[in-house]
């Protein structure tokens, strides 16, 4: 039996993915709470930036620690389903993504809970389905050419034309 090897393994994977969701959730709040506090800062140039700074201190952070729990959560519940079924396949991603909203959603509810779990396997079954139509698109573009002869002997004997050069064949 063939055992997928994950690169990196599984642990590390995990904190991989704590900190790259970490790194997308504060880029991404920071820009957007830079918009958000320039907008809702008194008129004045030093003002507005004065109050787009202050809402990127106070705000991206924040932000930043929840993709990282949610990407941690995540990437444990994928590594957990990789190891439990023995194969990766689109269903892991999809189960880790509305497990991980289910877990994420508990503190309000069975309801909640239902509702999120809902948004996130939805969620990570578009992300999968883009990815496998992207793949099959590629792939579509670019088909496999001849295969290689293994044996040299197999290939069709050529004739070289007759040289310019007489027996000087290095430049050929």
């Amino acid at each position: 039996v063939i055992r997928y090897e994950r690169l990196p393994a599984c642990p590390w994977r995990i904190v991989d993915d704590c900190g790259g969701a970490f790194t997308m959730g504060a880029i991404g709040g920071g820009i957007f709470q830079a918009v958000k506090g320039f907008r809702n800062s008194p008129v004045g140039v030093n003002h507005r930036l004065r109050g787009s700074l202050t809402a990127i201190k106070t705000r991206a952070p924040q932000l930043g620690g929840s993709f990282a729990v949610w990407g941690g959560l995540f990437s444990m519940i994928d590594c957990s389903m990789v190891q439990v079924r023995g194969k990766e396949d689109p269903w892991n991603s999809i189960t880790s993504g509305a497990l991980t909203g289910a877990i994420l959603a508990a503190r309000n509810g069975p309801v909640a809970m239902v509702g999120s779990a809902a948004v996130g396997g939805v969620l990570l079954a578009l992300i999968e389905g883009a990815g496998i139509l992207l793949t099959r698109f590629a792939s579509a573009q670019f088909p496999n050419g001849p295969p290689f002869a293994e044996d040299p002997s197999q290939l069709p004997s050529a004739q070289l034309p007759a040289s310019p050069f007489g027996e000087y064949r290095q430049y050929q």
